[in-house]
């Protein structure tokens, strides 16, 4: 039997002083982990995680908590084609808070707020955002920027969890969004995600969408 990834425990990520209980990461990474999930998964939220230490340690959160619980459950729900996957992972994520962290004076509102903005990537401008929130969503794009082989990987990914949506149609809907992508003026919303990713994110998605890559 092939044993199951390892993963860091969620509360090594945490930023000092957030306490994360052990039966609340426990919850979280069994929700990551359903076997339907071939991106949206355990090193998807470990990815996010890691960007968000290189934004701590190179530029600075203004409110690193929310911002981190934000990322812990952006995804937390997730069925593929559903319209409500974010509004369900911030209902979890406000009880998870009231249950688990209610000490911890969590400003619940924006952990939410975060959530609920990664609905909108790919049509949020700069000006829709602020600098926390900019960056937290550069963290979740962060992926389009990958090495060729991993973004290649990410790209399989999202096609397997999509397994039930007719191929031609998964196809459209897939390059309509890149495509909507490369026509930004720039994809990410921060300075700092500009920086590291703007362009190896352009040149992945130009492969991609270059006729004889199929895509």
């Amino acid at each position: 039997m092939t044993r199951p990834p390892e993963h860091r425990s969620l509360a090594a990520y945490a930023p000092g002083g957030l306490a994360m209980p052990e039966a609340l990461c426990a919850q979280i990474r069994a929700a990551y982990g359903a076997p339907a999930r071939s991106y949206h998964d355990n090193a998807h939220l470990d990815e996010v995680l890691e960007r968000f230490g290189e934004v701590a340690r190179e530029v600075g959160w203004e409110r690193p908590n929310e911002v981190f619980l934000a990322l812990v459950f952006h995804d937390v729900v997730y069925e593929p084609g559903a319209k409500d996957n974010e509004a369900r992972s911030a209902e979890v994520a406000e009880r998870a808070i009231s249950d688990h962290l209610a000490g911890e004076n969590i400003d619940v509102a924006r952990v939410k707020e975060l959530v609920l903005l990664t609905a909108r990537h790919g049509a949020l401008e700069e000006a829709d955002v602020d600098r926390d929130a900019a960056l937290f969503c550069d963290c979740d794009m962060a992926i389009l920027a990958a090495p060729v082989e991993a973004f290649a990987a990410y790209d399989r990914g999202i096609a397997r969890e999509y397994w039930s949506v007719p191929a031609e149609l998964f196809a459209v809907g897939r390059r309509r969004f890149f495509e909507g992508l490369l026509a930004k003026r720039s994809i990410f919303l921060s300075p700092w995600g500009r920086a590291r990713f703007e362009a190896a994110a352009r040149a992945n998605l130009a492969r991609k969408l270059a006729p004889e890559a199929g895509g």
